[in-house]
């Protein structure tokens, strides 16, 4: 897995940290403090310029509010979900899908599709969070990553592999909220992607799909690269 200089750390569930060769520090869906699995060395991290959200589930607004107050990180997310977060007292960049936004960094940032739900939960319940997504994140002199957030299988995963070409895919493969690892690798065939970073397994008992059954679901088209929890890439 080339990352062209850019560190990639997994830190449990969907929560991934992107560190580019300047320093500029970006979360996607960080759920940190409260998630059984994220070390607790990296439950308040100190530097977070941007983070990007997929949707409104708590396991991928996590701790966002948190982070981007203490830090004064920008946060992107889909229009209804930014609004959201004003409300809660960050300012947030809204888009929607096919629309480019530009962050820290200079990443290029673009929404996509994701079939899954996307409600945000409070004291009243169950409150609208417009639609759950994907991000592609296209880092300059880097590569361009794709963070499926929740979803299973789609057919225009192969548009968004013709559209961004994606170098490296973040894909759930736990099922039972999401697609497993049959159809994690259906799907990464569909975007023609070279390596598949597993996420969204192995936190909770009911998420019992594995990097390794993905691996046998592969027959060769991509490389499964298994990170370890916490660990970065370089």
């Amino acid at each position: 897995m080339d990352l062209k200089g850019v560190d990639v750390t997994w830190l449990g569930h969907a929560s991934v940290r992107v560190r580019l060769a300047d320093g500029t520090t970006v979360f996607i869906d960080p759920w940190l403090a409260g998630n059984p699995v994220c070390p607790e060395s990296e439950h308040a991290p100190a530097r977070a310029d941007a983070i990007y959200i997929t949707h409104g589930h708590f396991d991928h607004v996590g701790d966002s509010v948190e982070l981007a107050k203490r830090t004064g990180a920008q946060v992107f997310a889909i229009h209804e979900l930014s609004v959201w977060f004003g409300n809660q007292g960050v300012e947030a960049v809204g888009s929607n899908k096919g629309g480019v936004v530009e962050g820290p960094g200079g990443i290029r940032a673009i929404l996509t599709d994701a079939v899954h739900s996307a409600g945000i939960s409070g004291e009243a319940g169950i409150v609208a969070g417009g639609e759950a997504a994907g991000w592609i994140l296209d880092i300059p002199d880097g590569p361009t990553l794709y963070h499926a957030g929740d979803t299973t299988v789609f057919g225009d995963m192969a548009l968004i592999g013709e559209l961004f070409r994606p170098d490296v895919a973040f894909l759930p493969i736990g099922g039972h909220f999401t697609m497993g690892p049959g159809l994690a690798a259906k799907a990464a065939k569909l975007l023609g992607v070279e390596t598949v970073v597993p996420i969204h397994f192995g936190t909770f008992p009911i998420l019992v799909g594995t990097p390794e059954e993905l691996a046998n679901h592969a027959d060769g088209a991509f490389e499964v690269a298994a990170l370890e929890i916490g660990v970065p890439t370089t």
